[in-house]
């Protein structure tokens, strides 16, 4: 083994752990062993083999600290462990390494600060431990002593501090990678003395400040990516003499003043991304001469101006995304000249005049928004002639009249088709059969006329269909019921006529039924209540309905809101007592008669949901509650005494019985108890356990601390202890609730499905701003979480000690307008609802649902309703699949009211739930 100079395994499974005997190989100078799932720990005695050149252990299983006697290796020029589950620090003995080149740690678990004795390896040429969450601290300012440093990545990682001013000593360096940390200050004016600088990425980070302009003078730079910090002021022009530029992202900024007409300069740049900032000023017209641009994002600004004509000269270009802003004027014919355009979204702004027939000959384009603008004209007759390749087109909130064209059911791959509020008229043409891969059609609040076509049927994956507020009129199709995929069907102030189909209950997802305000007859179908999944709303008020309301709606115990209202129904409301989850119900205004079903919706319902019902006892007193039984057995027993004495017989015979088996289940728990006591402390049953990071203490130290004096919370999920080691070590345990399970022979399976899948969820998050998850324990009665103990209290507890003010919103979201800051606030208002210290006070998740619909705008419905489709949480403003993340701009009127008519829930605000919550909680 003397004569041995080098070793290479690469992609082998060995699963072996590494040899330790590293003294016998004298001679060796190259070891690779990557990809082979080695596993151990790297032994100390590396150190021992002097002419070693070369380590890469990349890509294994190893566990353990990085031995310090790689130190003594004066010769290794490359040492490679990336990819590992390497632990502790990065040893202070890697200086010894004089002639160290190569550094790659990334993809492990270490911790601790970089330390500065990383400065005293003048060869470095490459230092890379991203992806390492814990290790933390100020990058130090004798990492500009690396003068041969060319890539430099501390990506992923909880870097913190300032970018040092000694960057700028680093003149060779190529890439500067530091995204996703906590850096915070200002980017030092000394970058720019990196003038070799390629790609430069310090995006999600905190950096402030503005962009220095020294910046210009990097004149390689490729890619500069800063999106998503709190930077400020202007985009300095001297940006436009990066003249290898390529992509451009300043997005998620609070970036002022105007585009820099200087980018037009740069003929290689392929991507200019500033959305989400509060850029002013116009689109600079000489962007047409940046003939490379391939995307151009400039949305949730505040641009005024006309959209330039010149635009049109960006053949190359692909994306181009300019919503809510200020834009007014037309959209140019000359758009229509970018024959490579995927997406385009002008939404949310003031344009006007007609829509150009040019766009719809596109051969790329897939998506089109144009909504809430003030677009006039009709849609365009030639749609779907010359190009069927749309995806997406959103033309509402406009002022578009004439009909829909029948040429729009060329468009086979259309799967959202949005034209509401606009001034539509016309049939819905039979051609819309041809857009089979329709999930969302929305034409409310237009002036379309006729019945609906019996083409309809052929949508058979639709899963979205709202004609609402239209002349439509005759009876509705009962093709409707082979829409397998909808949850949501609006048909509401129409003049539909004729009874409500059957059919409908085979919609065995539809969460959302609304027929309100048309001139339906008949009764309920009782088929509707075959619809498990209709948990949002059912809406049938104004209308001409009759007959008693069937027992079968009492199986949509996940409805929300109902509303009979306004119709003439008769007989009792002893169905609806079964509807638990009702967040919203009106009955007012049919013929109903008799008692209220004895429960708390019933009794918080205000006078106004019960009014027009001249039977029905309505005062609020006790006398005009009874159960569903107290009333079975008056009529039963009316005239019948003798059969109530029976009855009352057979009631005390099943109470004594009753109390028995009480009994005897109060000793069995209290049996079980025992036995569960002696299952925690390993007596009974194995514990299983399952670590997810480096742990020094075991299963029967976390179970002694599990006693009432450490306990420090109890939720609905179960109790939180404060569990002290003895080591020094202080973790949280959460014990859950136990759950049922069937018998012996399910337990496996029930604790895979419920409880292993949160687990492996828990163990999968890494983010620097949540609580580490230590791992998991459980045998058959008992289960329990471990994570880092948070000796400073929650992110809950400091933001109720706010009491609602707005500071507890990011600085950089205080610059939008006062109604969407009020819109989030009203979101963490209810967020607070739910983390309630009392569980009791913990609102429903269909109470939660209902709140949610309430702060949201008309205008962003459907919004709600694509990630419904997509389970994305992007927004319809989105849809242009942006390459980076972006959060999306939402509005929403200040205080808002449940939309369905007659309802009678009150208006909320922010700082009303804020309160709430903040004073359960004291």
């Amino acid at each position: 083994m003397g004569f041995v100079t080098e070793i290479n395994i690469i992609s082998i499974p060995l699963e072996i752990p590494l040899f330790t005997n590293f003294s016998s190989f004298k001679s060796l100078q190259k070891i690779v062993i990557s990809g082979a799932n080695l596993t151990g720990t790297i032994p100390e005695e590396i150190g021992d083999s002097p002419e070693l050149k070369v380590i890469d252990f990349s890509s294994n299983s190893l566990v353990g600290t990085i031995p310090n006697g790689i130190g003594k290796l004066q010769g290794l020029q490359e040492l490679v462990l990336s990819s590992n589950e390497l632990t502790g620090k990065i040893p202070g003995e890697l200086c010894g390494c004089n002639s160290l080149r190569n550094l790659e740690l990334f993809d492990n678990r270490l911790g601790g600060n970089i330390p500065a004795e990383i400065g005293k390896l003048s060869s470095l040429e490459q230092l890379r431990i991203g992806g390492n969450n814990e290790i933390s601290g100020e990058i130090p300012e004798e990492i500009g002593e690396c003068r041969n440093l060319t890539v430099l990545g501390l990506a992923d990682t909880r870097i913190s501090g300032f970018l040092p001013a000694s960057i700028g000593k680093l003149t060779k360096l190529q890439t500067l990678s530091i995204y996703t940390t906590m850096l915070s200050g200002e980017i030092p004016p000394e970058i720019g003395n990196c003038s070799e600088l390629v790609n430069l990425f310090l995006y999600e980070n905190s950096l402030s400040g503005s962009i220095p302009v020294e910046i210009g003078q990097l004149n390689n730079l490729e890619q500069l990516m800063m999106w998503q910090n709190s930077l400020t002021g202007v985009i300095p022009e001297e940006i436009g003499n990066c003249s290898s530029l390529i992509m451009l992202d300043l997005s998620l900024n609070s970036l002022s003043g105007i585009i820099p007409t200087s980018l037009g300069r740069l003929i290689n740049l392929q991507d200019i991304m500033l959305s989400n900032n509060n850029l002013s000023g116009s689109i600079p017209r000489n962007l047409s001469n940046a003939r490379s641009l391939i995307q151009l994002q400039l949305d949730s600004n505040q641009i005024s101006g006309l959209v330039p004509p010149e635009i049109g000269m960006l053949s190359k270009l692909t994306v181009f995304f300019a919503w809510a802003n200020f834009l007014d004027g037309s959209i140019p014919p000359s758009l229509a000249n970018c024959t490579s355009l995927q997406s385009l979204d002008l939404s949310h702004n003031s344009l006007t005049g007609s829509i150009p027939a040019g766009l719809f000959q596109l051969q790329n384009l897939t998506k089109l928004l144009l909504l809430d603008n003030d677009l006039s004209g009709t849609i365009p007759t030639d749609i779907g002639v010359s190009s069927s390749a749309l995806v997406r087109l959103r033309l509402g909130n406009n002022r578009i009249a004439g009909g829909i064209p029948s040429g729009i059911g060329n468009l086979k791959s259309l799967n959202f088709l949005d034209l509401a509020s606009n001034r539509l008229s016309g049939p819905v043409p039979d051609e819309i059969g041809g857009c089979t891969q329709l999930q969302l059609m929305d034409f409310s609040n237009n002036i379309l006329q006729g019945p609906l076509p019996n083409s309809l049927s052929t949508l058979s994956i639709l899963q979205v269909f709202d004609v609402s507020g239209n002349r439509l009129y005759g009876e509705i199709p009962a093709s409707l019921g082979r829409f397998d995929s909808l949850n949501k069907l609006v048909l509401s102030r129409n003049s539909f006529s004729g009874s409500i189909p059957s059919s409908i209950g085979k919609c065995s997802n539809l969460q959302l039924l609304d027929l309100s305000s048309n001139q339906l007859t008949g009764s309920i179908p009782v088929e509707l209540g075959q619809i498990e999944a209709l948990e949002i709303a059912l809406n049938l008020s104004f209308n001409g309905l009759s007959g008693k309301i069937p027992r079968e709606l009492s199986t949509l115990t996940k409805l929300s809101i109902l509303d009979l209202s306004h119709n003439k129904f008769e007989g009792d409301l002893f169905s609806l007592s079964g509807l638990v989850n009702l967040v919203t119900l009106n009955v007012s205004y049919n013929n109903f008669t008799g008692n209220l079903p004895d429960n708390k919706l019933f009794r918080q319902l205000s006078s106004a949901d019960l009014a027009g019902n001249q039977g029905l006892c309505s005062s609020g007193k006790d006398s005009c509650f009874s159960s569903d039984t107290d009333r079975k057995m008056r009529v039963g027993n009316a005239g019948n005494p003798w059969k109530l004495k029976v009855l009352l017989s057979i009631l005390i015979t099943l109470t004594a019985m009753m109390m028995i088996m009480g009994i005897f289940a109060l000793l069995r728990t209290r049996r079980t108890i025992r036995d569960d006591d002696d299952s925690e402390l390993g007596d009974s049953w194995p514990w299983q356990f399952i670590p997810f990071q480096k742990l020094n203490f075991s299963v029967d130290q976390v179970l002694k601390c599990l006693i009432d004096t450490n306990a420090i919370g109890k939720g609905c999920s179960g109790v939180v202890y404060r569990a002290d080691i003895g080591n020094g070590e202080i973790i949280a345990v959460k014990k859950l609730w136990p759950t049922p399970m069937a018998d012996d022979k399910d337990e496996k399976s029930s604790i895979r499905d419920s409880f292993s899948t949160e687990v492996k969820t828990l163990g999968s998050i890494r983010h620097k701003n949540i609580v580490k998850f230590l791992g998991c324990c459980w045998n058959k009665n008992t289960r329990l979480l471990m994570y880092e103990f948070m000796s400073n209290g929650s992110l809950v507890d400091w933001v109720r000690r706010k009491r609602g003010g707005v500071e507890v919103l990011d600085q950089s979201l205080l610059s939008r307008p006062e109604s969407e800051i009020e819109e989030m606030m009203q979101a963490l208002g209810i967020a607070l609802l739910c983390v309630n210290s009392t569980p009791d006070d913990r609102p429903t998740m269909k109470d939660v649902a209902a709140m949610l619909t309430e702060i949201r705008h008309e205008k962003e419905e459907y919004a709600k309703v694509d990630v419904l489709l997509k389970r994305s949480p992007t927004t319809e403003n989105q849809e242009g699949d942006k390459s980076s993340s972006k959060v999306p701009t939402t509005s929403s009127s200040t205080r808002v009211q449940v939309k369905y008519p007659k309802s009678n829930n009150s208006s909320f605000s922010a700082s009303s739930l804020l309160y709430s919550s903040s004073s359960r909680a004291s």
